[in-house]
């Protein structure tokens, strides 16, 4: 499929869809095997042109989701039934809210809703042909929601810790609508990463070299080294990432006293958003995982009129630094009719859990002015 083709498809606030990302994916030795992802994008084509795309996936593990599912696969273990491989519309290895229907930013929207449609059936039908137990599409839009369910998917509520820009000019501007302390705290964490000698650097673009690929690599890896994790990513995805994609990607790193390069944060841009994906440090300094993860990227945002910065998956440290709990969505949909009605049941009670957590953040909130934070917002 010629990239241009693929191209069309692709909303510019959401560059993880884009050709190139996805292919350094498949090219670099991310998917496959090793890693239990294994591409089967499915397609919808008028007169040889491509209108439509899911980007979907045979799992045959849970890693690398952000979603949480083991407990299902113990389910589906009591009943003797096997739970992998199973269907998965993501973007792999990556928590962020994106289309997972796919259609050509020229079709009209009555155009969009019938593709999409036709995308939704081609699953059920690819799901029907192969032995799976589910299907599943994670971290979906909010305005395909009611696509999914009318397509026979349920729907799960979790979140994660979103910021938005509520048109700052300054960052100080953002700091003025935080309460008191947290303002302090935040000019604080500040000030210790300053007063540690640390100079900051924000790159993108002709600005990346494969230098910083490299480091990029090395910062991850300690990451992953810390937290006992599994390597995804390899070194040639930084490589190919950092030389083909780059206009894309804006890396803040630190440099010790002696200008030697000690930590850095990757992130990935859209045309009003930011993406924080993977950092890593060779030297722990305090208060340096949040400059560079946070601080950076809300300064970034402001100075470019984004709207939206999404830092990853988890971290309820973030929501005393400014972001937002945001509702996110996936649907699921699972083959064996009890085992989908008593997975939907434990889903509903999961999110009374949620009702209950959302409240206390609007509690405790640290803006001056509470949002109204409410797990009825779901669609």
């Amino acid at each position: 499929m010629a990239e241009n083709q693929w191209q069309k498809l692709v909303p510019p606030q959401f560059p993880f869809v884009s050709y190139q990302f996805l292919h350094t994916l498949e090219v670099t030795g991310c998917l496959g095997p090793r890693t239990g992802w294994h591409p089967s994008y499915l397609t919808a084509w008028e007169n040889d042109e491509l209108v439509g795309a899911i980007i979907l996936f045979h799992k045959s593990n849970s890693y690398g989701e952000y979603i949480f599912d083991f407990a299902w696969a113990q389910a589906h273990a009591a009943y003797g039934i096997e739970y992998y491989p199973k269907l998965v519309a993501a973007i792999p290895f990556t928590p962020a809210t994106g289309p997972k229907l796919l259609t050509s930013q020229a079709l009209s929207p009555e155009k969009k809703t019938e593709v999409g449609q036709s995308l939704l059936n081609s699953i059920a039908e690819f799901s029907h042909q192969n032995p799976v137990s589910s299907s599943h599409a994670l971290f979906i839009s909010p305005d395909e929601v009611s696509k999914f369910q009318n397509a026979g998917y349920f729907l799960r509520d979790s979140f994660q810790f979103h910021w938005f820009n509520r048109d700052y000019k300054l960052f100080s501007d953002f700091l003025a609508d935080l309460k008191s302390k947290r303002r302090r705290e935040i000019l604080r964490e500040r000030n210790v990463v300053r007063n540690a000698g640390l100079t900051i650097h924000r790159l993108n673009g002709n600005q990346l070299t494969p230098e910083h690929a490299d480091l990029m690599y090395d910062f991850y890896l300690s990451t992953v080294e810390k937290k006992q994790g599994f390597a995804y990513l390899t070194r040639d995805f930084f490589e190919e990432i950092f030389s083909t994609f780059k206009n894309q990607i804006l890396l803040v790193l630190a440099k010790n006293s002696m200008n030697q390069p000690i930590a850095g944060a990757l992130n990935y841009l859209g045309n009003k958003t930011i993406f924080g994906r993977q950092w890593g440090c060779l030297e722990e300094h305090k208060a340096l995982h949040f400059e560079l993860c946070y601080y950076q990227g809300i300064e970034f945002a402001i100075d470019h009129g984004l709207t939206l910065f999404e830092a990853g998956a988890q971290g309820e440290h973030k929501f005393p630094r400014g972001f937002r709990p945001t509702l996110t969505y996936s649907a699921h949909q699972i083959k064996d009719s009890k085992l989908n009605l008593a997975i939907q049941n434990f889903v509903i009670e999961e999110r009374r859990q949620l009702r209950s957590l959302f409240s206390y953040y609007k509690e405790h909130s640290p803006f001056i002015v509470t949002d109204s934070l409410s797990i009825e917002s779901s669609p």
